[in-house]
C-alpha cells in the first residue's frame, strides 16, 4: 500500500468512482475522448468534432493552450480556440476537454470546457492543482513522464483536498531508454491504480506511442487491462496538423478503431455476464477452447 494518500486511496470493497461530465459517466463502462492535438481552426474543429461523434466518440478533446518543449512551436490559439470549442460543443453536444496551463487562467477556461486537462508537464504544479482543485471542475490529470504511481497519486491529492472529488487519472506513457516510440506506454498502471485508488483511470495511446501502427493495438490492449477510458487524437487532415501530425488518426483510422473497440468490449461485457451466472448457479467454467475476437488481430495487421 501507498502511504500518505488519504482522499485518493481505495478503502476495501470500494467501487470505482463515477464522474459525471453532462450526463457522461466516466468510471462506468468505456469512455472515448478524441479530437485535435491543437485546436487549428474552426472548421477543422467542428468537422473533426461531427466525425468522432458519428463513429461514437462521448467527449471532444481540443488544445487552445500547448505547452510545447520548443519556444518556437505553435502554442496554441488560447482564448480564440476555446470560443471555437464552445461552438463545436454547441454543434455536437460533446462536453469538451482541453488544457489549463496557468493559475491565472483556470477560472475563465472553465467557462468553456467541460473538463480541465492538467498535462504531464505540469503533473507537479501545485499551485495550479491547488486552483484546478478549487474550480470544482471535473479534472483530467495526466501522469509525469518521469512520475511514480505514488507522485502521481500525490498529485491528484492536492485538488481532493481542495474539496473536488472530480479527478480522472490518464495515463500517457513515461520516459525510459527505449527512443523507437515517443513514450513507453505502461499498462500496468491500469491495475496498480485499481489496487491502490478509487479515481477512475484513462489511456492515452496517441502520446503514449507516438507511432500510428501501434495507437490501435496499444487502445485494445488498455481495455483488456480495464481501462474506463482512452483519450485519442484525431485529425481531419494529420498532414496539415500544426503539432503532433505523426500520431493523430485520420477519421477513417479511428472509425475503425471503434468498431474494434465496441466487439471486444461486448466479449468482455458477456465472459462476465457468463462468469456471473455461473458463479450463481455454483458451475465450474466449461472446458471449450479460450479465444479471443478478431479485434486483436486485426489492430495489429
Amino acid at each position: 500500500m501507498i502511504r500518505n494518500i488519504k482522499l485518493a486511496a481505495r478503502a476495501p470493497g470500494q467501487n470505482t468512482t463515477i464522474i459525471d461530465v453532462n450526463g457522461i459517466k466516466v468510471g462506468q463502462g468505456l469512455v472515448i475522448i478524441a479530437g485535435p492535438c491543437s485546436v487549428e481552426t474552426e472548421s477543422q474543429t467542428i468537422e473533426t468534432a461531427i466525425a468522432v461523434k458519428k463513429a461514437g466518440a462521448h467527449m471532444l478533446r481540443g488544445g487552445a493552450f500547448k505547452p510545447r518543449t520548443s519556444p518556437y512551436a505553435f502554442q496554441g490559439l488560447g482564448l480564440k480556440g476555446l470560443k471555437i470549442l464552445d461552438k463545436a460543443r454547441k454543434e455536437t453536444g460533446l462536453p469538451v476537454v482541453t488544457e489549463v496551463v496557468d493559475t491565472r487562467d483556470v477560472s475563465w477556461v472553465g467557462e468553456y470546457a467541460d473538463v480541465l486537462q492538467i498535462g504531464a508537464r505540469n503533473m507537479q504544479n501545485f499551485s495550479l492543482l491547488r486552483e484546478a482543485g478549487k474550480s470544482g471542475k471535473p479534472i483530467l490529470l495526466k501522469r509525469g513522464m518521469y512520475s511514480t504511481l505514488e507522485e502521481w497519486l500525490n498529485c491528484a491529492e492536492y485538488i481532493l483536498a481542495e474539496g473536488n472529488p472530480n479527478v480522472i487519472l490518464c495515463e500517457r506513457g513515461i520516459r525510459t531508454f527505449e527512443t523507437y516510440t515517443r513514450n513507453t506506454l505502461d499498462l500496468s498502471m491500469i491495475p496498480a491504480v485499481r489496487r491502490e485508488s478509487h479515481l477512475p483511470v484513462l489511456v492515452d495511446p496517441s502520446h503514449g506511442t507516438g507511432l500510428l501502427p501501434l495507437i490501435a493495438p496499444m487502445s485494445l490492449a488498455a481495455v483488456a487491462a480495464g481501462t474506463d477510458g482512452l483519450e485519442i487524437e484525431v485529425h481531419i487532415d494529420p498532414q496539415s496538423a500544426l503539432s503532433d501530425k505523426e500520431q493523430q488518426l485520420t477519421i477513417p483510422m479511428f472509425e475503425s478503431l471503434m468498431e474494434k473497440l465496441r466487439k471486444l468490449r461486448a466479449f468482455f461485457d458477456e465472459s462476465e455476464i457468463q462468469a456471473e451466472e455461473r458463479a450463481q448457479c455454483g458451475t465450474s467454467a466449461p472446458e471449450t477452447q479460450f479465444t479471443l475476437p478478431s479485434a486483436f488481430s486485426e489492430a495489429v495487421d
